[in-house]
């Protein structure tokens, strides 16, 4: 079965019942037993600012860089904003990659899921991590690729996926994710 997996999920939209953290929530379910999906927060994050680049550095940053440093591979939940990456999710990214040549990103297989209440699925802002994501040396799952469009209407008043096509979809892609991440994870933790 190979060594349990920390997946660090960043979900991309701050209210607390998102459909983002919903499908979040959906995919940790779904996960195989080797992969743990734990949300990391980002809601208290200051914005990244140089000038806090000193001793001490606001708690949340550190607490976020030290998450993801622990983690075994890192997913990205977020819907679109103005076709692109929501701003606590970039902030995030930004906080994690510094200071430069310490970024807690560098060398973690990640994987994108991005959504949308209308039927684009969130594909432009899914395509402006990715770019983000290959200078971060992230190495990023091509497939499958999932932008799911209409999200309002798949799920129930508990937050409970009721569509039967996206847990399939979802239920392949962190199958995939499980092998990708076993396929990318760096070889110093390999067990």
């Amino acid at each position: 079965m190979g060594a349990r997996r920390d997946v660090a999920v960043l979900v991309g939209s701050l209210r607390k019942g998102s459909l983002s953290r919903m499908v979040a929530h959906t995919l940790a379910a779904l996960a195989p037993e080797r992969l743990r999906l734990e949300i990391v927060e980002i809601r208290d994050l200051p914005l990244y600012d140089q000038d806090f680049e000193v001793s001490p550095l606001p708690a949340p940053w550190t607490a976020l860089r030290e998450r993801v440093r622990r983690a075994d591979a890192v997913l990205f939940v977020m819907p679109e904003y103005n076709r692109s990456v929501p701003g606590a999710l970039k902030n995030a990214i930004d906080v994690g990659s510094r200071p430069p040549g310490q970024s807690a990103w560098s060398g973690k297989p990640g994987a994108v899921v991005s959504l949308s209440t209308g039927n684009m699925g969130g594909f432009g802002a899914n395509h402006h991590l990715r770019q983000s994501l290959v200078f971060l040396d992230v190495p990023t799952m091509q497939q499958p690729e999932v932008y799911i469009g209409g999200a309002a209407k798949l799920f129930d008043a508990e937050g409970k996926l009721v569509n039967d096509g996206t847990r399939d979809l979802l239920r392949k892609f962190i199958d995939a994710f499980d092998r990708w991440v076993e396929k990318h994870v760096p070889s110093s933790i390999r067990a």
